[in-house]
């Protein structure tokens, strides 16, 4: 929308370098073009404002497949005012001298003549395509034929309107259609995730068996080795005790043996020392027998004198003295006989 200034009974525009004015003073054009800026009275002046720049118009309707089945279209157009001097005969774009806004709604009569007509070829197109298809490649074919249709359009041209793009965004049905077209492909999915699992749990199965397998082979193993060890082990001990009783047989030989000579040297000692005591008893009982009877009294008390204890004191009864003494007189009277 222009800007509008009052200034002493004149009005000054100034307009948007997107937006096409055109003055018209008394019938006659007196300013027309973009961007403009001058001075008017607002008694004598018709004013139009033409937007230029590209304007988008999204537009959403509904159309039936070929099955019969509703959906809804959305889709946006692009367009722009080519021919912004055919657009004002054609359309009313007229805005008030003193404010500047629009008098009616041009851009409301564009987006409904666009949207009809693509409308008309969108209904034309899916009329004869099943649901499924559209949902596949209706995208493509309604652009295509919205694209071709508008730019066949003899009404655009004449009003200086030209299209630039047409998007379709989206085809949708119903939502309860759309759930029902969905459950296929949910199942699907669902199969594929439950397979899936299937295959991850078989080969885990697959993996512990493998594990178990290993760890029975292990343990097999682990037995044999044990066996061997044990086998060894009792061929050690074997071993070790006939070693052991080899050791204790000669160990026994040899005691025995030195034992033998043991005695045989104690036996030879004691017939060396009882031949020498022999000797020395006989000698001994020989010089005995040379010497006279008082000296063997005499050696006999003083051995009695050595072997008996120490006598602190002696005490002699009549008795004892008496029969001492006539053992002394019988033994001097065998003497001097």
């Amino acid at each position: 929308m222009a800007d509008i200034i009052r200034r002493f009974g004149w009005r000054h525009l100034r307009s948007a370098p997107t937006a096409h004015i055109r003055h018209h003073k008394r019938g006659k054009l007196a300013h027309d073009g973009r961007g403009l800026s001058f001075w008017y009275r607002s008694l004598s002046a018709a004013l139009s404002e033409v937007p230029v720049d590209d304007r988008e118009l999204a537009m959403a309707f509904h159309a039936r497949t070929a099955d019969f089945q509703d959906v809804t279209v959305q889709a946006t157009v692009t367009y722009r005012v080519d021919d912004p001097a055919l657009a004002a005969d054609r359309l009313d774009f007229s805005v008030d001298p003193d404010t500047g806004s629009w008098r009616s709604a041009p851009l409301e009569q564009i987006a409904t003549l666009l949207t009809e007509t693509a409308q008309q070829h969108t209904l034309d197109v899916l009329a004869r395509t099943p649901l499924a298809r559209a949902l596949v490649d209706g995208v493509a074919s309604v652009r295509e034929r919205v694209a071709a249709g508008l730019a066949a359009e003899p009404r655009l041209p004449a009003t200086g309107i030209d299209v630039v793009a047409v998007r379709v965004v989206a085809i949708r049905p119903e939502a309860e259609v759309e759930r029902a077209l969905r459950t296929p492909a949910r199942e699907q999915i669902q199969q594929e995730a439950d397979r899936a699992t299937y295959e991850r749990r078989a080969v885990a199965v697959e993996r512990e068996r493998t594990i178990a397998e290993n760890e029975l082979a292990s343990q097999i193993e682990l037995a044999r080795r044990e066996e061997q060890l044990v086998d060894q082990r009792g061929t050690n001990a074997r071993r070790e005790a006939e070693e052991k009783a080899a050791a204790d047989g000669v160990r026994t030989e040899a005691e025995a043996s030195r034992k033998v000579r043991l005695a045989r040297a104690d036996a030879e000692a004691a017939r060396e020392t009882g031949s020498a005591r022999a000797e020395a008893q006989a000698a001994w009982l020989r010089v005995h027998g040379e010497v006279d009877p008082a000296t063997l009294h005499a050696l006999a008390a003083t051995r009695l004198a050595e072997n008996v204890p120490r006598i602190e004191s002696l005490t002699l009864s009549p008795d004892v003295l008496t029969g001492l003494l006539a053992r002394l007189g019988r033994a001097d009277g065998g003497a001097g006989a």
